[in-house]
């Protein structure tokens, strides 16, 4: 048996940009992707803090160092320009894994950095 467990979690990413004429998906800065080991395309689940807004979609890359955080297409409809979101990537984990599985968490500044 496997449990679906919290992975990574980027918590206060701030929306940079909203691009309702797209595709669809979150843009991530790569950085970002790359410190929680978030992969091009993977599944991820949003929460926007400033409206309660929760959505699922897809991750992909930002050039790396940019801090963009880019609402696209149909989720450009969940949130604005400065919105505070929790992104968070879940994976099945067997069941004797399950006690020493830890989660991936990197909490962000205002400039979508990684606090130190």
């Amino acid at each position: 048996m496997q449990r679906t467990l919290l992975k990574s979690k980027l918590h206060q990413a701030r929306v940079t940009e909203v691009a309702l004429e797209y595709e669809g998906s979150l843009t991530i800065d790569r950085d970002l992707l790359d410190a929680v080991k978030i992969a091009p395309y993977e599944k991820i689940l949003a929460a926007n803090l400033a409206n309660g807004e929760r959505f699922e979609t897809y991750a992909i890359p930002a050039p790396a160092g940019s801090g963009t955080i880019c609402l696209n297409g149909a989720t450009a409809h969940k949130g604005k320009v400065g919105d505070r979101l929790i992104i968070f990537a879940f994976a099945g984990v067997s069941e004797p894994d399950v006690a020493a599985h830890r989660p991936l968490i990197v909490r962000l500044d205002e400039n979508n950095k990684p606090r130190r």
